[in-house]
């Protein structure tokens, strides 16, 4: 399965880095729950692992929060390759709004 890997910087510390992303993702549960099943999600300290299925395919993979930096880990089944640049965009922008100070 091909892999995407993104990083993002920041300077809000790792804690508020951390608060931030939670309730990013509880907010995109929220709204976006109905599109997704089999949704599994473990926080282990600065570590977030994930994993769903949407549209008929799988998606997993892991958030590291750093003192500095966002990093996301995630398995892309092939099918979703070609929107692989959408994806990579629309993350992006998305962690660049939520981790600005």
């Amino acid at each position: 399965m091909p892999r995407m890997t993104l990083e993002t910087a920041h300077s809000l510390g790792r804690e508020e880095a951390k608060r931030r992303l939670q309730a990013k993702f509880q907010h995109t549960q929220a709204n976006y729950g109905g599109q997704v099943s089999d949704l599994h999600e473990q926080w282990n300290d600065g570590q977030y692992t994930f994993g769903f299925k949407a549209v008929g395919m799988k998606i997993g993979g892991s958030v590291s929060v750093e003192d500095t930096s966002v990093r996301l880990d995630c398995d892309l089944p092939i099918a979703a390759m070609m929107f692989k640049g959408m994806i990579e965009q629309r993350i992006r922008a998305e962690l660049g709004d939520l981790l600005i100070s």
